[in-house]
């Protein structure tokens, strides 16, 4: 099928900001116990290992603390947090005229059926704890590649879950890790055979839409060897004046020679903790890239994290953090070297204005056993306004003297000499300062599908504006 050009200049703040009716929220209980924690087992028809997972993370996550790095989150408020809540009876539908015509209307304000129509293998929308719509092309299916809900995959394909879940993110990674697989509802589980390359996106989008909701989907890949795919995710919830909750879980497996992209826009409202887990582990001569836009949230930590287990592995980060008014993005990227002749590029662009926080913390870790390692980070971080925030703060540790490591970090302002420049031409200061922030992008984002690339500006639009001063 030709790709359609899709008008993401539509999109506005108002589709992302405005809430569904919620009536639905009042049957869900907000607060975590092991009773919640079972009900959520229950209701899904888990098999028993699933559950043990889920009472042994709710022991952990008891125990665990906050972290004493980062942002200051000690003011999340686990009690006020709904875990679970279900707006419809009609989930895991395969078509969207299936779907409840309300969220199927948010769906398409925010051009996710109209996307898949015009470029995509396949997508998953994912609303409050539950996939309402799950579908993959048939010339896909027909290659054996495995598109499904999580929930849908734990019942057809139990074996091969339980293979590999939770092997990549440990439950007790850290407390938000715990909490994770103590409620987690809903997520993705994609699986390509040997040798399959997918040769169209494949999209899952995460809505939450109720006050004071939290969202917890796992998405387990596992790409064998010699196959190759690019996957995006979407995520947006309304802006209520009261905290949301965020702690999704990403375990990805790359085996030998293959190739994988992964893709995320978090565009959560600013009432939202995006206490967001991801982390890949790569073997031999596999190649693992991800791609991340970050904005909205009023609090983030996510640090994508590659392992790169086998020789002549190859990792690739490339990072935008957006911090506006009232938000801490404490963003970055992890890379564990362990084989020989691995290859690692880091780029991470910040933008902040307003007053906004934006943070680099990265962690590059570099095992004895990996020879002759390749490492480049590039940080650049550019500030709106004479109030904002930048920070870099990398960690490098390296066990083997073969390593060559490479950092640079650059930070500044938009000077008043390129604006007068631009005003010298008839350019007004807002339009300038777009003009800036587009090139001081253009590396990460021309990386991107063209459907994917606009969406991510159209929404780095809606972030500038009003952003004089």
């Amino acid at each position: 099928m030709p790709k359609t050009s899709i008008d993401f200049t539509s999109l506005n703040q108002l589709d992302l900001d405005t809430a569904d009716d919620q009536d639905y929220a009042k049957h869900f209980e907000k607060g975590l116990t092991e009773e919640l924690v079972r009900s959520i087992s229950e209701d899904k028809q888990e098999p028993p290992w699933l559950l043990d997972i889920r009472l042994k993370a709710l022991a952990k996550f008891q125990k665990l603390t906050l972290p004493n790095w980062g942002p200051d989150i000690k003011g999340l408020d686990f009690s006020n947090i709904r875990y679970f809540a279900k707006a419809s009876d009609q989930n895991h539908a395969k078509t969207w005229e299936e779907v409840d015509p309300t969220i199927k209307e948010t769906f398409e304000k925010l051009k996710i059926p109209e996307s898949e129509r015009a470029y995509l293998a396949g997508v998953g929308a994912q609303y409050e704890s539950e996939n309402v719509y799950h579908n993959l092309k048939d010339e896909w299916s027909e290659k054996g590649v495995i598109f499904e809900d999580f929930d849908t995959a734990v019942q057809k394909y139990p074996e091969l879950v339980k293979q590999y879940f939770a092997k990549c993110v440990p439950v007790d990674d850290h407390k938000f890790s715990a909490l994770h697989y103590a409620v987690f509802s809903g997520g993705t589980f994609l699986y390509i055979p040997e040798n399959v390359t997918i040769t169209q996106p494949l999209q899952a989008y995460f809505r939450m839409n109720s006050m004071n909701q939290g969202q917890f989907e796992h998405t387990l890949i596992v790409v064998e060897s010699g196959a190759k795919a690019h996957y995006i995710e979407g995520c947006s919830a309304p802006k209520y004046g009261s905290q949301s909750l965020h702690a999704g879980c990403v375990e990805v497996f790359v085996k030998d020679s293959a190739d994988f992209r992964y893709s995320s826009v978090e565009n959560w409202s600013k009432d939202t903790f995006n206490l967001n887990t991801k982390r890949s582990i790569v073997q031999r001569c596999g190649r693992m890239e991800w791609v991340g836009g970050n904005l909205g949230s009023g609090v983030t930590m996510l640090y994508p994290c590659t392992v790169l287990a086998g020789d002549m592995a190859r990792a690739q980060h490339l990072g935008i953090a957006f911090a506006n008014k009232e938000q801490n993005q404490d963003t970055g990227a992890k890379v564990i070297v362990a084989g020989k002749d691995c290859r690692i590029n880091i780029i991470s662009k910040s933008l902040s204005k307003g007053g906004g926080i934006s943070t680099y913390r990265g962690l590059v870790d570099i095992k004895k056993t990996a020879d002759r390692a390749v490492v480049s980070v590039e940080c650049e971080a550019l500030m709106l306004d004479g109030e904002s925030i930048s920070d870099t703060i990398p960690f490098i540790n390296s066990a083997n003297t073969s390593a060559q490591v490479t950092h640079e970090a650059k930070a500044g302002k938009i000077s008043d000499e390129i604006l007068l420049f631009f005003q010298s031409r008839g350019i007004d200061e807002e339009t300038a300062k777009g003009i800036i922030v587009n090139g001081f992008l253009d590396e990460v984002v021309k990386t991107l599908p063209l459907e994917f690339a606009s969406e991510l500006n159209r929404l780095i639009e809606l972030e500038m504006e009003g952003s004089i001063g």
